[in-house]
């Protein structure tokens, strides 16, 4: 990918991730960490921000570290999947769907809850 593909990619992450802090069911932080990877190999000035942002460079630092996901933040990834997959279910989605959900949500949610805490 390009360098200015690289820094798309990390502005639309950190775009999406900015909306997420305020819309419950959109994830910030794995969007946030995308964001610092881009940036990483784009801009290394923004990605330097995102580091030392108060907000999102402890969850950034703790994952480049050792690829560590806090209890809080699982619970809240596992919790949006739950909640997507009843949503889905209750409105009644066909069950090539529910399947399909099922089997790439319950990759990410084993995914994530295998991480390390710290």
């Amino acid at each position: 990918m390009s360098l200015w593909g690289w820094r798309m990619l990390g502005g639309v992450s950190l775009f999406l991730g900015a909306i997420g802090v305020v819309l419950p069911l959109l994830p910030t932080t794995p969007f946030i960490i995308l964001a610092a990877f881009s940036f990483a190999k784009s801009a290394p000035s923004l990605h330097a921000k995102l580091i030392a942002s108060p907000t999102f460079g402890p969850a950034i630092s703790s994952w480049q570290s050792n690829g560590a996901i806090a209890p809080r933040h699982k619970a809240m990834a596992v919790g949006m999947m739950t909640t997507a997959f009843v949503g889905a279910l209750l409105a009644g989605a066909p069950a090539f769907a529910l399947g399909l959900q099922l089997m790439f949500m319950g990759g990410a949610a084993l995914f994530v809850l295998t991480r390390p805490h710290r």
